[in-house]
């Protein structure tokens, strides 16, 4: 790609950006929220039209001119996107060739559909049967049947924009793999992501994007990848220290529960959460360490107004004294807010503007008597863009449109104007990049210098270790080890989780 520029009303999100991708490579292109990597590839893919930007796309030597997706497959250039394009009312096979169904005389040959779709399973190792619903299937097992998907369109060029950002560490790992085998195979790739451990592992050359412009290349075959190269490319910055310094102030006991138990909805007759103790200080900010299903988003959202789980039951404290959080309407009302692991799907209404996602809430702190002030709610949501530093065009601005790090601030926003004293944080960095992190870190340390406690549930552990005052250890719902923040590291986690797995 050559000088490609590409502007929206207001916005220029590409400027004469320059990518040189080798055949049989896996080229990593990396770069803050906002960089302009995904509209980069809707360019190269034809999701935005020849015409709609300026520059060239060169494939196989010819400069080429994509009307639209079906243009870039034909010469085999695909894209899964963040946000996967399958239907899960609709069979594996019917996904994979969705609009290319193998058919005679006009009818779908359900045999040979069968046929394919099992030989292109195995290719990604994928141990299914063509007709299950992809609804079925958990989310690193969907992003197989997309490469299978891609590879049934014979793919030469495959594009993938973060596709371990909501994948566990195992099924993170098996996608890599795979990837390292279908370049074995002669499949290039572009690999959008913001993990660096995944960039060291397979890439054979990086590009870096800022402020939609090109700004730094690698050939990892010749030169050492140096993480810190990267990160100083992608903020302009060096994060010598990647989380704000921070003196704790901690005060009293401000939350804590006692002997907090909850069933599983599916299972009610026995306990997930299991007689947990916890407490949080005013000004403390506490992690919580586990592996996938060891019950920390369940503990988390069982607090909140028991948002999740049946027999919900235990004793729990705000300064002392006994609080009812038998509802999420309760839970906000004694200040305890929750910012879910899932910012689309349950913390934004994603096409709403940032002015309705900051006040949802708290719909009574901008109304009179039971009607919407809308000068008043213009003017909070402003003031929370101007604190949390949201960039958008406006606060009128639908939060579909801004980048992870900026929807991940407006459901900061929206919590925050409840007054919380408790915040509990559910993954709050996942999938955004290393500058963004460092803001949102800057938030979440200025919150807790306030005097609120601050729960923080992350899978990143180098994250609770560099911002949390004590970590607590999650295990088959229980709390089974504690920490003191500046002592615990990443070896002593895992061995706690690991000698407790034989309890």
């Amino acid at each position: 790609m050559r000088g490609v520029r590409k502007t929206f009303p207001g916005v220029v999100a590409l400027d004469r950006v320059d990518l040189s991708v080798r055949q049989g490579d896996i080229h990593a292109v990396v770069g803050e929220n906002g960089a302009g990597k995904s509209t980069l590839m809707k360019v190269l893919s034809g999701v935005y039209p020849h015409g709609s930007y300026s520059g060239d796309i060169v494939f196989d030597g010819a400069v080429r001119a994509f009307d639209d997706i079906a243009d870039s497959e034909a010469l085999g250039i695909v894209i899964i996107h963040q946000e996967l394009a399958l239907v899960p009312q609709m069979s594996i096979a019917e996904n994979i060739f969705l609009g290319n169904e193998p058919a005679r005389a006009g009818v779908i040959d359900r045999t040979a559909l069968a046929t394919r779709t099992r030989a292109l399973l195995a290719q990604v190792g994928l141990d299914a049967a063509p007709d299950t619903l992809v609804g079925e299937l958990g989310v690193g097992k969907q992003q197989l049947v997309e490469i299978a998907k891609a590879l049934s369109k014979k793919v030469r060029l495959l594009i993938l924009d973060e596709p371990t950002a909501s994948l566990n560490d195992e099924d993170s790992d098996k996608l890599l793999t795979l990837l390292l085998r279908l370049r074995a195979q002669g499949v290039t790739a572009i690999l959008i992501t913001h993990k660096l451990n995944e960039i060291t592992r397979v890439a054979d050359a990086i590009t870096t994007l800022r402020d939609g412009a090109t700004v730094d290349w690698i050939d990892c075959r010749t030169e050492a990848i140096s993480e810190e190269r990267i990160i100083r490319s992608m903020v302009g910055r060096d994060l010598s220290d990647r989380y704000p310094p921070r003196t704790p102030r901690i005060g009293p006991t401000l939350f804590a529960v006692r002997g907090w138990c909850a069933s599983h909805p599916n299972h009610p007759e026995r306990d997930f959460i299991r007689d947990v103790d916890l407490e949080v200080k005013a000004g403390e900010i506490v992690g919580i360490a586990g592996l996938m299903g060891s019950g920390r988003t369940e503990l988390a959202m069982s607090i909140f107004g028991r948002a999740w789980g049946v027999r919900v039951r235990g004793h729990a404290f705000l300064d002392g004294a006994a609080v009812d959080l038998s509802t999420i309407d309760q839970a906000v009302r004694q200040g305890i807010a929750y910012v879910t692991e899932d910012r689309k799907g349950a913390g934004l209404i994603l096409h709403q503007d940032v002015r309705r996602n900051t006040t949802l809430a708290n719909l009574a702190g901008v109304a009179r008597a039971g009607v919407l002030d809308e000068p008043r709610e213009q003017r909070i949501a402003l003031d929370f863009r101007h604190r949390l530093n949201i960039r958008c065009a406006g606060v009128d601005q639908p939060v579909v449109h801004l980048s992870g790090g900026n929807q991940q601030k407006v459901v900061l926003a929206k919590w925050l104007f409840t007054q919380p004293r408790l915040l509990i944080l559910d993954e709050p960095t996942r999938g955004i990049d290393v500058g963004a992190k460092y803001e949102i870190y800057s938030i979440i340390g200025q919150l807790a210098a306030e005097g609120r406690g601050i729960l923080m549930i992350s899978s990143d552990m180098p994250e609770l270790i560099g911002m949390c005052d004590r970590i607590c250890v999650m295990n088959e719902g229980r709390l089974i080890a504690e920490f003191n923040g500046a002592a615990a590291t990443q070896e002593a986690i895992m061995r706690a989780i690991m000698q407790d797995g034989g309890h």
